[in-house]
This record gives C-alpha cells, structure tokens and sequence, in this order.
C-alpha cells in the first residue's frame, strides 16, 4: 500500500484455562482492515506459560480453536461455515463475547498503511 492510510479493527485472543479464576494468556491477534479486504490472524501458544496456569489444560484443542480461527479469517474449510460469511461477518463472528477456553478480548482500532505488517507488530506486542 503506497502510504495510504486505513483504519482498522483488532482483537486480542486470550487462553483461559479456567474461566472460574479468570486468568488468562494473551495467544492471538485478529486483524481486520474494511478498506483493504484484510482478515487476518496470528498467533503462537507458550505452552510451558499456559500449563502453569493449568496444569491440565489440553494445549493440542487450543491450538486447534486458533486454527479454526485462522480458517475462518482464511475462509476456507478449516473455519466451518462462518468462513463461507463476508470479512465483516467473520470478524463480527470472531470478536463475539464466548465462555470458551479461548475467548476475545475487546475491540480496539488504529490506523495503518500496512494491516499485514501492522499484525506482525501487534503480534510481537501484546503475545510475543
């Protein structure tokens, strides 16, 4: 993108090995930029930093909801049928309130010439 500039939307995904204490860990970054068609997510799981929070936690199903996520930013069959839904809807679809091991956190904005590389940065900011 030649230094225009765009807004967009992003949210934090977040392990919750137990949603009764209410602690969690920051595994993901979702992206979405309306003006440039951009859905995108990152994300990396510190298994040894997970497990002290849970012990127990199954760590294969937490990286199996990130990359459903990831099928659905994608839109292919990985992300079941809310990959088939437009940009706007998986993302609607994305940030929603869940009770689930790994939950959004809530909705913040910027401004970017580069969603991709502002990911990378969002990324190594708040999980890496």
């Amino acid at each position: 993108m030649s230094g225009t500039r765009v807004a967009y939307q992003y949210v934090v995904l977040r392990c919750v090995p137990r949603v009764d204490r209410e602690e969690f860990l920051n595994v993901g970054v979702v992206i979405y930029c309306q003006a440039t068609d951009y859905l995108a997510v990152g994300w990396q799981v510190d298994r040894e930093r997970l497990a002290a929070l849970d012990p127990t936690i199954d760590l294969d199903q937490v990286c199996d909801a990130l990359d459903f996520v990831d099928g659905i930013c994608a839109g292919d069959e990985r992300g079941g049928a809310a990959a088939a839904e437009p940009l706007g809807q998986r993302f609607g679809f994305i940030k929603a309130p869940k009770s689930t091991v790994l939950q959004p956190g809530p909705v913040h904005g910027g401004v970017t010439t580069d969603p991709a590389r502002q990911l990378d940065h969002l990324l190594a900011t708040l999980v890496g």
